[in-house]
């Protein structure tokens, strides 16, 4: 599955969710905030700007803008690391601060079942966008072949 297709199956109301909780300053602490702001195509990146923007950039996922949503993913996610840390440390997986080697063996932590466990497990802890995005995400990043999680109760 490509990252543009975890955006259109979560819906634009869960992506508008997912762009208001970007944090500036992480974006700042990262080192993104002037990738994302160009990869936007926004003059001045803030807040309100980038809620504005929404509705083009969902077009553009919609339309599969891959380095849209590679960026996008990695705004959203520098701001969701405690949750992430959370979700790694409950299914067992090694991590430095929520982020794991590149070549890590992580598929093999992650069993029959792990993305239904560990919503149960955060949904009421955690936003449901940011948690059904992030078990998406490591989904993608273990195996790009990866299919598409969304509990009964969420479709």
């Amino acid at each position: 599955m490509q990252l543009p297709r975890i955006y259109q199956a979560l819906g634009e109301s869960n992506f508008q969710q997912l762009v208001r909780s970007i944090s500036l300053g992480k974006l700042r602490t990262y080192q993104l905030f002037d990738r994302l702001k160009a990869r936007a195509h926004l003059q001045k990146l803030n807040q309100e700007n980038l809620r504005k923007a929404a509705p083009r950039l969902w077009a553009r996922l919609s339309e599969g803008d891959l380095e849209l949503a590679a960026d996008l993913s990695q705004a959203i996610l520098v701001g969701t690391l405690d949750m992430i840390v959370d979700v790694l440390n409950f299914l067992g997986i090694p991590h430095n601060n929520g982020f794991f080697e590149k070549n890590a063996a992580v598929s093999q932590y992650l069993t029959d079942g792990w993305q239904q466990r560990a919503f149960e497990q955060f949904r009421g802890r955690y936003p449901e966008p940011q948690l059904l995005f992030y078990l998406n995400h490591l989904a993608h990043e273990v195996d790009e072949k990866a299919e598409l999680f969304l509990p009964a109760e969420v479709r």
